[in-house]
């Protein structure tokens, strides 16, 4: 990665680009509004002039000379701003798509450990300070600098000898804004680092609060939200003392700028080397420059603490997905559903595997029972056929084809998952059963939905199948939720079928409309059935009891009970009465 001392923003080139010609059009634009400042400046000195000798009529020319002239400033001025935020949340835009696109090529391990809150805060407030950044550079960076350089020509046009003078401190002003700027941007660094705890934390509490109230742990986490809360509002006070301080000691050499000037001005006046109307023009001059040098002292401050943001995004760019596809992928054609493992090994940590030279061969149309003690494996064995995570020693087949040498997308289109845990996403049912598809045919999604035994409660929902489901589908029962998982399923028609436990929460009138459904989908398919309960899979083509990554019993209800092992051994614990 890229040393943080250095400048960030050349990152964003790439992203800058696309939207260039938008740009020069704003920046024409603002050369047309900042040729118009010394314009103005000199008007001023006329004016003065003219109210000294009394001449209304020729006050009145130049006011409305000067009326003109800043309605056309104002219209250029219109067309340098919308122009430039036009651009700045395009490049906005399209970062958090790339970012966001990015992320989605990520494996599973990486959001085991990410924390949702700071995912979310990079990809929303991070990237919207990259955009305000990127506008302030066209938008008043640049405008300012340029207004400050044609001004400053100005007042050497004027005087050289007092513009020359005046700007003697100028050194010493960018050398402390240069001093604060990297002192806001270490602050600033570590303030979006605390939000971005406290807005995990946040997520975290949201999804959790059931379980906080069901175990009366409100004061708990309003502590640690307190804590949180506290440590963020120190690193921002932190960065407010760093810009207080900054403008003191900056308005203070400014203010005594002033002060030197009008000691100088009034020295050339008599020295008549300056004319009274031309110190008021010049005055004017040096007013016109107290807004573009705040401006420009304000946006380097904000240059420095968007920095941290660029940082955090880029963070994420940099980060490499662990299952990569083949350059030369093949799609996967319409299966069978044989699988076979190889010599397969799996371990998340090397001293600790979880699959050791695992062999299994499944025909298909097979139903398999994964059975065995939490950690046995069983889930890793069935997450390893999508590909959620890679093999680290031999191959998985389907159909006799390498799933390595296919594609990831044609590769999961092909096997349905029913979780444990049934997650809906918000939006309505028909959404949720025909997930991923942006287009699709409503009666499939009711074929599915019937197959599920979801047809007969979605109907009786206020809208229908377009009812929308809430958040996690809050709104839905357990068993009605599973419904819509298993109709979500099914509307893939997949050959390949993974079913974790789906009905192991559940009531035993849901239980038994769940289980009529699964019963309907597993029919002329391979189906992997991770068990937690034995009830389950006495049904199941084979039984596979699983130990520490391997499988040390293999055949049906009726063999393993005949052999009085582990399976026995599960059964009995379950059924001793």
């Amino acid at each position: 990665m890229k040393s943080k001392n250095s400048s960030s923003y050349k990152l964003l080139l790439p992203y800058i680009r696309p939207e260039i010609n938008t740009i020069i059009q704003a920046l024409i634009c603002t050369i047309g509004f900042t040729i118009f400042w010394p314009i103005l400046a000199a008007l001023a000195g006329k004016m003065a002039e003219f109210i000294g000798d009394g001449n209304v009529q020729e006050i009145i020319k130049y006011a409305g000379v000067a009326a003109i002239i800043f309605l056309i400033r104002g219209a250029v001025q219109y067309g340098q701003d919308t122009l430039m935020a036009k651009a700045a949340l395009k490049i906005a835009l399209n970062l958090r798509c790339k970012v966001y696109g990015h992320l989605q090529t990520l494996s599973l391990n990486y959001f085991e450990t990410a924390k949702t809150g700071d995912l979310s805060y990079r990809l929303t407030e991070d990237i919207d300070r990259i955009g305000e950044v990127i506008n302030k550079v066209f938008h008043q960076f640049i405008p300012s600098i340029l207004q400050v350089i044609v001004v400053i020509s100005y007042m050497f046009y004027i005087n050289w000898k007092l513009t020359g003078a005046t700007l003697i401190i100028a050194p010493l002003m960018a050398i402390l804004i240069g001093f604060f700027g990297e002192k806001l941007l270490k602050y600033s660094r570590k303030s979006q680092n605390k939000i971005s705890s406290l807005s995990s934390l946040l997520t975290e509490n949201f999804s959790g609060i059931r379980l906080i109230k069901a175990f009366a742990a409100e004061d708990y986490e309003l502590t640690q939200f307190t804590q949180e809360s506290e440590q963020n509002r120190r690193a921002k006070f932190s960065t407010e003392k760093v810009k207080a301080l900054q403008f003191v000691v900056v308005g203070f050499l400014e203010a005594m700028s002033v002060i030197f000037l009008f000691f100088l001005g009034a020295w050339q006046i008599s020295e008549n080397n300056l004319t009274g109307s031309e110190f008021v023009a010049y005055v004017a001059a040096v007013a016109l420059l107290i807004d573009p040098i705040a401006i420009t002292t304000s946006n380097y401050n904000e240059f420095k603490q968007g920095q941290a943001s660029v940082d955090r995004i880029f963070e994420l760019l940099e980060l490499e997905p662990l299952i990569v596809e083949k350059k030369d992928a093949i799609l996967l054609p319409q299966i069978t559903g044989k699988v076979e493992y190889q010599n397969v090994s799996f371990y998340y940590t090397s001293d600790k595997p979880i699959l050791t030279n695992l062999n299994l061969i499944v025909d298909s149309g097979e139903l398999i029972a994964l059975v065995g003690a939490s950690g046995a494996g069983k889930t890793t064995l069935v997450n390893l056929l999508p590909r959620f995570y890679e093999t680290l020693e031999g191959k998985i087949l389907i159909d006799d084809i390498n799933i390595k040498d296919v594609t990831l997308k044609s590769l999961r289109q092909q096997i349905g998952i029913v979780p444990q845990e049934t997650i809906l996403f918000s939006g309505t049912v028909a959404q949720n059963i025909a997930f991923g598809q942006e287009k699709f045919d409503i009666q499939e999604v009711e074929t599915a939905a019937k197959i599920a035994n979801a047809d007969l409660f979605i109907t009786e929902l206020s809208q229908g199948y377009y009812t929308y489901v809430g958040e996690r589908g809050v709104n839905l029962s357990g068993g009605q939720r599973q419904r819509i998982a298993i109709a979500r399923a099914i509307f893939l028609n997949p050959r390949i079928l993974i079913l974790d436990e789906a009905t192991s929460a559940l009531d035993s009138e849901s239980e038994a409309l769940v289980q009529e459904a699964l019963e309907r989908i597993m029919e002329n398919r391979t189906v992997f059935v991770i068990a937690h309960r034995l009830a389950t899979v006495r049904r199941a083509t084979r039984i596979l009891v699983m130990d520490k990554g391997e499988i040390i019993e293999s055949g049906n209800h009726q063999e393993l009970l005949d052999k009085n092992g582990r399976y026995a051994q599960f059964y009995a614990q379950q059924f001793q009465d």
